[in-house]
């Protein structure tokens, strides 16, 4: 039995060690694709760079909208309820601001990215992999990061921050609903208590973390489908694989930057 544990222990260890190695090499790749060879004189596809731009980010507008929106409104129902007990419910502004900003909508944002786009990326290269189409670029000459990984990667780091800072917006004004819609607050009010309460700090943290959130969605979704095996089962396995890895790593990453400006404030 003890055997067999320290083997299962080295065993996960091992395959631990195997896929940071993978993902590590898939990050430089990447770079050098995104950075060094375009100064070499091998463009970037920024066509295609476009394209994903608008499919991840355009496209995720309505399902982000629509649950930042909710969320917004329960927050301001959840924050009314405790704080009209003390008399000082106008203080459900600054709460609904900084946790928008700061955590709420970033998360919210990589979470139902990571669920439509993320998984999405897997199940694109994970099919042109059992359909041998990656094979066959590299039989012809060219490199399947710079065809496919670098314009996602573009795509993904451009549109998870733009999508967040809507999210952001549609959150607060969530609150701003229940303030003056259902409690009565005057608008001005609310809205001067919202800017005092906000500092750019509360942004840029947001902002950083909706940075590498997008790196996080691409790299496991990418790391993934290059996983799949040569069967359409293995397809569907890898795709939610990506989806839970994606959820677990954006979690780790954002526990890394609260604690980090958790202790720089």
């Amino acid at each position: 039995m003890i055997t067999r544990m320290l083997g299962r222990i080295g065993s996960i260890f091992l395959n631990a060690l195997h896929s940071s190695l993978v993902v590590c090499v898939l990050i430089m790749d990447t770079l050098n694709w995104l950075l060094y060879q375009p100064i070499r004189g091998r463009g970037l596809r920024w066509r295609n760079a476009v394209e994903y731009i608008v499919e991840y980010g355009f496209g995720s507008i309505p399902i982000v909208g629509l649950i930042s929106l909710l969320i917004g409104l329960i927050m301001g129902m959840q924050f009314a309820y405790t704080l009209q007990q003390w008399g000082v419910t106008i203080f459900m502004a600054n709460i609904i601001g900084i946790a928008a900003l700061r955590e709420l909508a970033p998360l919210m944002s990589a979470i139902l990215i990571t669920g439509r786009s993320g998984s999405a990326i897997t199940a694109e290269i994970g099919t042109m992999k059992v359909s041998e189409e990656i094979d066959a670029l590299t039989v012809m000459g060219l490199n399947p990061v710079k065809f496919l990984i670098v314009p996602k990667f573009l795509g993904m780091v451009i549109a998870v921050p733009c999508v967040t800072v809507l999210s952001m917006m549609i959150m607060i004004a969530g609150g701003f609903i229940v303030a003056v819609g259902i409690l009565g607050m005057d608008f001005w009010a609310y809205f001067n208590q919202t800017a005092s309460a906000i500092v750019s700090k509360d942004l840029f943290s947001g902002m950083i973390k909706s940075v590498f959130f997008g790196l996080t969605i691409c790299w496991v979704g990418v790391y993934r489908g290059f996983q799949v095996e040569s069967s359409a089962e293995s397809v569907g396995k890898m795709t939610t694989s990506s989806v839970v890895t994606s959820i677990f790593t954006i979690i780790i990453v954002d526990l890394i930057w609260t604690t980090l400006f958790y202790f720089t404030d």
